[in-house]
């Protein structure tokens, strides 16, 4: 396979992170953005010794004209990506109040960056001239598929965020939307719903997570690359608008 040109946003995250070191390793151009000059620098240093095959951009794709900016950043160095990974989020907008509410300001933000920047960012690079996107992968979630399950948390109403279900599943559908609207320029749109990855709980809610998902276990880190990867490879060809379960089995009970 030829070596490909992949634009990840959010970089500098959990997942973000994984992808770029991923793709770098096996050979691709990676472009990824970061919404501060600290996360873009220690990802620069980090893969200094990828030369020119590795693009930082610094851009918060929350701002009104990030995806000009960035659009612009990408004119001006003459990239062209094959590829799109929408992955960029914040931890910070799923903040949830003393009563268990969550904030207008955090909900219209966590629905900003998991849908509308999606859809906008897919639709500036497919639409403009002399466009290479053949393939977009969309990071989503389990829960953009089921409710959260209260058994796995301690204080179910303030430690599962209602609206990053909410916007999950609002990107599972524009995934499909983007799937119809982008075929006939043969562009394959699909998503890749995650379950819970570990890193970031202690022992006692893996313990939980465990009893509840069917493969008794969370995800690792190094099981989030692979389906992102076959994803954008042809060995996916035939695929599109599929909301590829990478959960355990968590959704089928």
């Amino acid at each position: 396979m030829n070596p490909r040109t992949i634009l990840i946003t959010g970089g500098g995250g959990k997942f973000g992170r994984s992808l770029v070191s991923h793709f770098l390793v096996t050979g691709d151009r990676v472009i990824t953005t970061c919404r501060t000059h600290e996360s873009l620098e220690k990802l620069a240093a980090e893969h200094a010794h990828h030369g020119e095959r590795f693009v930082g951009i610094k851009v918060d794709l929350t701002e009104t004209d990030a995806i000009k900016t960035l659009r612009e950043q990408l004119d001006r160095q003459d990239i062209q990506p094959d590829c799109l990974v929408n992955n960029a989020r914040s931890i910070g907008f799923l903040k949830i109040g003393e009563e268990g509410l969550v904030s207008r300001e955090n909900f219209a933000n966590e629905y900003l960056l998991d849908v509308i920047v999606p859809y906008e960012l897919t639709m500036a690079l497919t639409t403009q001239k002399d466009s290479q996107i053949r393939r977009v992968v969309n990071i989503g979630s389990q829960y953009g598929t089921v409710a959260a399950n209260p058994h796995l948390y301690t204080d179910p109403i303030k430690q599962s965020p209602v609206h990053y279900g909410v916007a999950k599943a609002a990107l599972a559908h524009l995934t499909k939307e983007l799937a119809v609207r982008l075929a006939e320029k043969g562009i394959q749109v699909n998503c890749v719903a995650f379950g819970g990855v570990e890193g970031r709980v202690d022992e006692a809610f893996k313990q939980r997570y465990a009893q509840l998902c069917p493969m008794g276990r969370m995800l690792r880190d190094n099981e989030v690359v692979d389906p992102v990867d076959m994803m954008l490879s042809d060995k996916c060809s035939g695929v599109t608008g599929h909301i590829f379960a990478v959960d355990g089995g968590w959704g089928i009970w």
